[in-house]
């Protein structure tokens, strides 16, 4: 018996043996440069952000930053200054009768240095003139010294017992002027009391002491 069997596919009319073109490599999206140079782009715009916000923050820890103590105030210049007596002096040659010296050191224990813009005693029967004369600056690495020269011009107004004589001074500095008195001690005190006795004794006024 004879029949016919499935038809069999030709060569080539399977789909498996179809001709297999040679692979060639998927175009390039034209898009693909412009991403990658936003891309780029995007992380400079990134890095300058992350700038400016560091900016920001430095300069709003420097605004808000608590401000440094002010420094304190310098201090009075009676409060620093010291007036010692050193003794008596020799007054000047062609000073007039009656005359008499002392000497006195002036210091600054600490902050700016103070001028002395007036110097005087409390007592109408003296006249008193320093050298240097007045004013006189002092600073706190370098005392000075001036000599005192007081006269005798009345012994009527000059007192028999000086107890707790003082010096007038006029002081300035950066901080403040005053007027202070400095008692110069027991010495000066003496010392005053003998020279006024000397000058008194002798008769060189109108109206001398008995």
């Amino acid at each position: 018996m004879s029949g016919v069997g499935p038809v069999e596919p030709g060569e080539g009319t399977r789909a498996w043996d179809a001709p297999q073109a040679d692979a060639v490599p998927a175009p390039e999206p034209s898009h693909g440069r412009l991403a990658l140079v936003h891309a780029r782009h995007r992380r400079a715009v990134f890095a300058a952000s992350a700038a400016v916000v560091a900016l920001a923050g430095g300069g709003y820890l420097y605004a808000t930053r608590p401000e440094p103590p002010a420094p304190p105030a310098p201090p009075y210049p009676s409060q620093v200054l010291g007036v010692h007596y050193l003794g008596p002096a020799t007054a000047p040659a062609g000073t007039p009768r009656g005359s008499f010296g002392f000497e006195v050191e002036l210091s600054v224990q600490a902050g700016p240095p103070v001028t002395i813009t007036r110097l005087t005693q409390p007592y109408a029967g003296l006249t008193l003139r320093t050298d240097p004369h007045i004013p006189v600056t002092v600073t706190s690495d370098t005392p000075r010294k001036i000599a005192i020269t007081m006269r005798v011009t009345d012994c009527e107004k000059v007192p028999e017992n000086a107890g707790l004589p003082f010096l007038d001074v006029t002081l300035r500095n950066t901080r403040a002027i005053e007027a202070h008195s400095f008692i110069l001690g027991e010495r000066y005190a003496r010392n005053l009391n003998d020279a006024l006795q000397v000058a008194c004794s002798n008769d060189f006024t109108s109206s001398p002491k008995a």
